[in-house]
């Protein structure tokens, strides 16, 4: 059984993390799970948005029983301090859409969930209203997940794209169970020059982020692995 179940939003943020991890499936609600497991932990991506998140962390959940639950993945900065590659664990987690409020008992700062791809003005309108340094679409949904099944949560971000960074259109090509049709954003970019600059940019930007991210939750999981050997003694 493993004791960490950990929920990203996409495969190519944990990628190089996960690379060498044993794969299985699971169903679950009528969705297959693609499963990434390690001795320490459990991985599930679980596509963009806060429904998908909340049907993946329900999957991961009722398969593992763990005690506790990692939110990982990219963030957009809200606070201007925060840089690109940037490794952020907040302490306070709020969902927008219902201002629900989740306290990681680690870390610092506060994680904001929107239901949307926050653009420069938006990501303003949620430092104003939350004090938010980060923003995300699926942590605070997965916090609300673990917490009605009486599990642990915590969070692990990386900033990928700046507080003032202007984010192309990506919001268009996301499926309805949280997928993203690359394929047709290309097409869609390659037939707009001015879009090429902050596509490249943020491809570059999310490799940063990814790199950082999954350095930092490889020293998570051996601390967590430290601990745990530790108790047994």
């Amino acid at each position: 059984m493993s004791r960490i179940a950990i929920v990203a939003a996409m495969e190519r943020e944990v990628a190089p993390l996960i690379r060498k991890w044993q794969v299985r499936w699971i169903e679950h609600g009528g969705r297959r799970y693609k499963l990434f497991e390690n001795r320490e932990a459990s991985l599930v991506c679980s596509g963009m948005g806060p429904e998908a998140a909340r049907r993946a962390t329900e999957a991961i959940i009722q398969e593992f029983r763990p005690s506790h639950v990692l939110s990982v993945g990219f963030v957009g900065a809200v606070d201007p301090a925060l840089q690109v590659g940037e490794v952020f664990e907040p302490r306070t987690v709020i969902h927008a859409g219902d201002g629900a409020r989740t306290d990681t008992g680690c870390g610092r700062g506060t994680l904001v969930t929107f239901g949307e791809v926050a653009g420069r003005e938006q990501k303003q309108k949620l430092r104003q209203a939350y004090g938010a340094a980060a923003v995300d679409m699926e942590a605070a949904v997965v916090a609300q997940g673990a917490e009605l099944r009486g599990v642990g949560f915590g969070a692990l971000k990386a900033v990928s794209d700046e507080a003032g960074f202007a984010m192309p259109p990506v919001e268009k090509f996301f499926e309805a169970d949280g997928s993203f049709r690359s394929g047709r954003f290309a097409l869609y970019v390659a037939m707009r020059p001015w879009l090429w600059g902050a596509t490249l940019a943020l491809a570059r930007n999310s490799a940063r982020a990814s790199r950082a991210l999954c350095n930092a939750l490889e020293q998570y999981l051996n601390r967590t692995a430290v601990a745990e050997t530790a108790e047994r003694r």
